[in-house]
């Protein structure tokens, strides 16, 4: 592949999805200066880019730390920034960790970036801003307006509308793209699919909420960093591109189908209290990042089962 950013910065790059993209600039390559940035809270591990660590310069640092983000930032030619909290659950307890990093350390990055000269910005962000398309058939688009409901997709929502001001007040090289769920290997255990997964590795009871009928559009992390990297080549300037994979999986067949492939009882299931406010559908239409190239690989039952394995 071309490579017309050949220094990236990827912030929250010991995270789940953010150590699958590093990885995937160094198998796509060849001339690619990785450097990643990140807090190492528990959601990051240094593990999970292990077998890379001789191939990246690795910082750790808060994205809202402005002195050691100006230092790294130099000779940056685009930065891809996966750095968030993102578990809705923990959003209802305390939101402030969501607004410091989500929002302040959205904003620090950006206008850090701008200010050095960095060619191009990519926030990754969550379709969870569209809100709940409950009691619909309809597929979110990337005009539509903004509903979250969560502190979590406020924050989200927040962190795009100032990327998104940079691109209308300064003329700023941004692009935005906004995921579905995310599943596949090495995913921190309190995401459904991995938390389901492990629990019934210890046969403990697999939680599922309400009724087990919200849906999701789950797609594999390989699709999902292969997605960011075509939006951060191919992408439009001012623009968001939604990434979904086309599937429509409810959270109880998502528990039904880890325990079949897993040989356990269907009885581990377990229903629990509502979480307040739960979104019961997601679901992108991901034309547009077809339209410049993209295409996931991944149908749900095959990742699902290379997950487990």
């Amino acid at each position: 592949m071309a490579n017309s950013y050949r220094n990236i910065l990827v912030t929250g790059g010991a995270g789940f999805i953010g150590s699958n993209y590093v990885r995937y600039l160094l198998d796509n390559y060849n001339d690619v200066n990785v450097t990643v940035y990140d807090k190492l809270t528990y959601a990051g591990s240094l593990d999970s880019l292990a077998d890379v660590l001789d191939s990246i310069r690795f910082i750790k640092g808060d994205i809202t730390d402005i002195n050691l983000i100006s230092n790294v930032m130099k000779g940056i030619d685009a930065v891809v920034n996966f750095a968030a909290e993102s578990h809705v659950d923990r959003s209802l307890i305390d939101s402030r960790p969501f607004i410091r990093t989500n929002v302040e350390g959205v904003l620090i990055l950006i206008d850090e970036a701008r200010r050095q000269g960095v060619k191009r910005f990519l926030q990754v962000s969550t379709d969870e801003v569209y809100g709940d398309l409950y009691y619909s058939d309809k597929h979110s688009i990337e005009s539509d307006v903004f509903a979250p409901k969560s502190p979590y997709a406020a924050s989200k929502a927040s962190a795009e509308h100032l990327v998104k001001s940079n691109f209308h007040s300064y003329d700023y090289d941004v692009v935005i793209t906004r995921g579905s769920n995310t599943y596949g290997p090495y995913q921190y255990p309190e995401k459904i699919i991995p938390l389901f997964i492990t629990n019934a590795i210890d046969n403990k009871p697999l939680p599922v909420y309400g009724n087990g009928m919200a849906v999701r559009d789950y797609m594999h992390v390989e699709d999902h960093v292969s997605g960011i990297d075509k939006v951060l080549r191919k992408g439009k300037s001012g623009e968001a591109y939604n990434l979904g994979a086309r599937e429509k999986v409810t959270g109880i067949e998502v528990a039904e189908k880890i325990l079949t492939m897993m040989n356990k009882p269907l009885d581990l299931i377990t229903y629990v209290a509502d979480r307040p406010g739960h979104d019961y559908r997601y679901s992108v239409d991901p034309q547009k990042a077809e339209s410049i190239g993209w295409k996931r690989s991944w149908v749900f039952n095959e990742g699902l089962k290379h997950t487990i394995d």
